[in-house]
């Protein structure tokens, strides 16, 4: 069974980091294209970043450029979000998402997480 799984989510106030972790299991990550979105309460689901599988090409929405930062690691099977410099509309569950076919930013991507939510409040 194919799955994604994130975790690192939480309580932060802004100013804040926070490093969210998605692991895969049924499947090596390395031959997939990943990405992470966000949906906050009444908002549509948006792209926040994405990393291409050779190269690690890396995509940042404009809201987050220079406060996130996208990694993997193939070995431990994991994809990263490093959010630092949290701000109160950061606040939403976030999902990570896994395709063999390059997306980018595009929410088709195939195989989705069940989200983890982080809230940035004072």
């Amino acid at each position: 069974q194919l799955q994604l799984v994130e975790s690192g989510g939480g309580l932060v106030q802004p100013g804040g980091s926070l490093r969210l972790s998605c692991v895969a299991s049924g499947f090596f990550l390395d031959a997939y294209y990943m990405a992470w979105f966000r949906q906050a309460p009444g908002k549509e689901r948006e792209a926040v970043s994405c990393i291409a599988t050779v190269g690690n090409r890396k995509k940042y929405a404009d809201s987050v450029k220079g406060r996130f930062t996208i990694s993997r690691d193939d070995a431990k099977n994991t994809v990263y979000l490093q959010m630092d410099n949290l701000k109160p509309e950061d606040t939403a569950v976030y999902y990570c998402a896994a395709d063999r076919i390059e997306r980018l930013l595009q929410s088709t991507y195939n195989l989705w997480g069940q989200g983890t939510q982080v809230t940035v409040t004072s």
